[in-house]
């Protein structure tokens, strides 16, 4: 069994605030289905400098979203499929909060009979 800690406002925050981004949304999507690409053929999938990608990585490295190694004189992305797991159980955990509030409404107007 893993044994996951419960994020911080600032892990969270810093994972909403990558995911944001359509680009950064991407990169993700692309990593997680298991494309492992260097910056630089991350960099000529979009209109985008090179810089400018790397910058979007290191956003999502900064959000645990993504982990970059050196493998000769490249930087592989990869994505980091527990981190997503995380935002994922908060996001239910929220929606699990609202679904109660709507039960309890519900609850208040019962279903009315149909006159005939």
């Amino acid at each position: 069994m893993v044994a996951y800690h419960s994020p911080s406002d600032v892990e969270i925050d810093r994972v909403f605030h990558a995911l944001a981004d359509t680009t950064r949304r991407d990169i993700v999507a692309r990593v997680l289905a298991g494309e492992q690409a260097s910056i630089s053929a991350l960099a000529a999938r979009y209109e985008m400098s090179f810089a400018a990608v790397q910058k979007h990585v290191a956003v999502l490295e900064g959000a645990g979203l993504v982990t970059k190694q050196a493998q000769g004189r490249e930087r592989i992305v990869r994505g980091n499929p527990e981190r997503i797991a995380r935002a994922r159980e908060l996001l239910a955990r929220l929606e699990e909060l609202w679904m109660a509030r709507f039960r309890q409404i519900d609850a208040l107007f019962p279903d009315t009979p149909s006159r005939e």
